[in-house]
């Protein structure tokens, strides 16, 4: 297969979720691909190397097992590639985790964004994207979350890095002109997903019998990740420029007077996990046993994106109706792990 010249992009987080999904769709269109992931321990290291395998059997694709937090490796990785446009989806998740064990989220999601934004200064690229969350949310009680809804109240450790992100990024924007595009996630799923999250350990009890424990009466806005993986695509040419009319009453993250913007991606549709538990069993044909426990800390009530501004950027919005995304989510969980009909 003929590399599209000139078009070199790097992914963090590469074995990752949505890096996975992301890196396989640029490889099918020609992309040179570089991946770096850190393949840690937080969950099945086995689903993990699945996927890499999948993504070595490219030829445009480079692997790198390496940590960001080591930035002279990084700087080795980014002089020998010199990649046009940087992904960042590198991150530890994972709101309890956060809890647990803050100076790991914090090593991981703070130092080791500092290595890539030092990298993107060093050996200017085009365009930087990096994931945020829904999660910078925090305690805002907005029935709609847009990209100017206040973000200042985190209620988790996990939530608190990801704004850290978001501020570090403008600031690298507004110092050195940085393009840098924040995506704001919202509750993404599907084939090949990770095993912490509900969607998919809900549907391992289901299939063993197991009851199901919900924490609390919640909301998510549950996004397809082929959805988010389109719409990261579309926005890699959108390079956002220095807002020459901006002023002071405009003040907003996403009306920097710097070449930075921020999106939400997410369906604009939350689902309640009844709903979900719902559409797990018509999906697998078997019965939920589910047992309700109070919330747990540092989980946000109720999430749903105001996609207005990602539509007028790049003409689209997220397509898959639930019962459709997670059809496909149980379907690929009974090949993966063979269980029969």
């Amino acid at each position: 297969m003929e590399v599209k010249r000139g078009n070199r992009i790097l992914i963090t987080g590469v074995a990752g979720f949505i890096g996975f999904h992301l890196a396989k769709t640029l490889l099918e269109q020609s992309y040179k691909v570089i991946g770096l992931d850190n393949l840690c321990e937080y969950y099945d290291m086995q689903l993990k190397r699945n996927r890499l395998a999948v993504l070595l059997e490219y030829e445009n694709f480079y692997f790198y097992g390496q940590d960001l937090m080591d930035e002279g490796d990084l700087y080795v990785v980014f002089a020998e590639h010199l990649p046009e446009t940087v992904i960042h989806l590198a991150a530890q998740p994972g709101v309890k985790h956060s809890l647990e064990d803050p100076h790991c989220c914090l090593q991981s999601n703070v130092i080791g964004f500092m290595s890539v934004l030092e990298c993107c200064r060093l050996l200017p690229v085009s365009h930087l994207l990096f994931a945020s969350s829904s999660s910078v949310y925090g305690g805002n009680r907005g029935e709609t979350n847009s990209t100017e809804s206040p973000a200042d109240h985190p209620i988790s450790i996990y939530a608190a890095t990801k704004k850290a992100n978001e501020m570090m990024a403008h600031c690298y924007s507004h110092l050195y002109g940085i393009p840098t595009t924040g995506l704001r996630l919202f509750s993404v799923y599907g084939p090949w997903g990770r095993p912490d999250m509900a969607y998919y350990s809900y549907t391992g009890d289901l299939f063993a019998g197991r009851e199901i424990e919900v924490h609390g009466k919640i909301e998510r806005d549950f996004t397809y990740v082929d959805d988010v993986v389109e719409a990261i695509v579309r926005l890699i040419p959108v390079r956002p420029k220095e807002n020459s009319n901006w002023s002071e009453e405009m003040g907003s993250l996403s009306e920097s007077f710097s070449p930075y913007k921020i999106y939400n991606i997410g369906s604009h549709k939350p689902v309640s996990v009844e709903d979900l538990i719902t559409e797990l069993e018509e999906a697998s044909g078997k019965l939920a046993i589910t047992a309700y426990l109070p919330m747990a800390p540092g989980e946000l009530k109720r999430t749903c994106a105001d996609i207005s501004e990602l539509e007028e950027a790049i003409g689209y919005r997220p397509q898959t109706k639930l019962s459709e995304g997670i059809r496909r989510f149980v379907d690929w969980y009974r090949e993966y792990y063979l269980i029969e009909e």
